[in-house]
């Protein structure tokens, strides 16, 4: 049965594409082309807090993705049944496409986590700049496949375009911004989802990185729910958070944490004594997606979407709680001295690894091959200085984080490169 809340600009590709298939609908295939592809694949070796290899229970970004994938298709069947007077079996939100949303949130995000995307950020400033979000669109619309002599996007539909574009400023429109941006260059993508509407002329330039359809809402709560909830998990399993350190840091916020902040950590104090910390947080899930709501909206795109005529509200405590746990993560467990000194490693790794293929491919003419052969020949093709600095940084974002320590060694490691370890 045909699912009306969607159009053919909706389904719209970049690029129109005759094929069609008679089993599966455009979402289907987007999403497809994710799981399939060896971007998807390579996020199982990624960092999501702490270093892939280092345990073997905690969140990969491979696994971040995919949990943050069902909890987004959750979200969308409680709110389909929670407001049977909007949706009905030929109109709804399709779980499929927020599903493929969902799995590629992540696809662009670099090695060594979000230290990783600042260090690459603050490398690429004279270039245009570096951010996961902006990358991952760059991958889906740009160099998601490789042919013999150059690298092409998936064609992916409007919808799934627009589904992973949280942000929706081009860097040039900020003084050297830290992260929430689009590349200039991917204005020409900005314009396609927006069916060639001007949106600086529309919205309001501080108000336009919220200006999201209700598939990409729904993908920034589930990721919210996700690393809110799961990060907690991950460190206290991992021995970085303790409940001598949380009555600690409770004790020391006493007149910050309001009365609802102090009964949240004394919860969290409980299940930690308990030894049932991992079934009480999972619990909190459930919790997170039933507190949704939607709401009907207007704008300048809901007379050409249904996406963006439904606003998606969270309850207002939940968001508290969220606002907490995230609070709890970041100052007890991202800034634990193991956890800088990785990623102090990790940025001095990729610094040094950015500014030896910028001496070699952009600031000298050097005939000595640094990067694979595919790699190289693009690279070397390419006359625009800027674009040079892309391509690295496609590669270099590319990269797992076991990859990028294994080329760190062979281009600097004086003990290491023998053809047997290279190989």
């Amino acid at each position: 049965m045909k699912n009306n809340f969607y159009n053919e600009f909706d389904y719209a590709r970049i690029k129109e594409s005759q094929r069609e298939s008679e089993y599966r609908t455009p979402f289907q295939i987007d999403r497809d082309r994710i799981i399939h592809s060896s971007e998807f694949r390579r996020l199982q070796a990624k960092t999501q807090v702490f270093l892939p290899g280092e345990y073997d229970f905690y969140r990969t970004r491979l696994t971040h993705s995919i949990e943050v994938a069902q909890i987004g298709r959750s979200i969308c069947n409680y709110i389909v049944k929670t407001n049977e007077n909007i949706f009905k079996e030929d109109y709804y939100i399709d779980p499929d496409l927020v599903e493929s949303v969902c799995l590629t949130h992540d696809l662009g995000n670099p090695p060594f986590g979000h230290a990783g995307e600042r260090k690459l950020n603050v490398l690429m400033k004279e270039y245009g700049g570096y951010e996961g979000n902006a990358q991952t669109l760059r991958s889906i619309t740009e160099t998601f496949y490789r042919d013999e002599n150059r690298r092409r996007g998936m064609n992916p539909t409007r919808a799934f375009a627009d589904g992973i574009m949280k942000y929706k400023r081009l860097y040039g429109s900020f003084d050297s911004p830290f992260n929430h941006f689009l590349y200039d260059d991917q204005s020409e993508f900005l314009k396609f989802v927006l069916g060639g509407e001007e949106i600086t002329a529309r919205v309001k330039e501080e108000e336009i990185n919220d200006f999201k359809s209700i598939e990409c809402r729904i993908m920034d709560w589930a990721d919210d729910t996700a690393y809110a909830i799961n990060d907690l998990v991950d460190g206290i399993s991992g021995g970085f958070l303790t409940i001598e350190k949380l009555a600690g840091w409770q004790k020391m916020k006493d007149s910050s944490l309001n009365s609802f902040e102090h009964s949240l950590v004394d919860e969290m104090i409980e299940w930690m004594s308990s030894g049932k910390f991992k079934p009480k947080f999972g619990m909190q899930r459930g919790d997170f997606i039933q507190s949704v709501k939607i709401k009907e909206i207007e704008n300048f795109m809901s007379g050409k979407s249904n996406r963006y005529k439904y606003d998606l509200i969270i309850d207002d405590s939940v968001l508290k709680k969220a606002k907490l746990y995230k609070q709890v993560s970041v100052e007890l467990v991202f800034q634990s001295a193991q956890l800088h000194q990785i990623e102090f490693k990790g940025n001095m790794m990729i610094e040094k690894l950015f500014r030896l293929f910028e001496e070699n491919y952009i600031k000298t003419d050097s005939r000595i091959k640094l990067l694979p052969d595919f790699d190289d020949k693009c690279i070397r093709a390419e006359l625009d200085r800027n674009k040079k600095a892309r391509m690295i940084c496609d590669y270099m974002s590319g990269m797992t984080d076991s990859y990028a320590m294994r080329t760190y060694r062979r281009l600097f490691d004086s003990g290491y490169g023998s053809m047997v370890e290279v190989l």
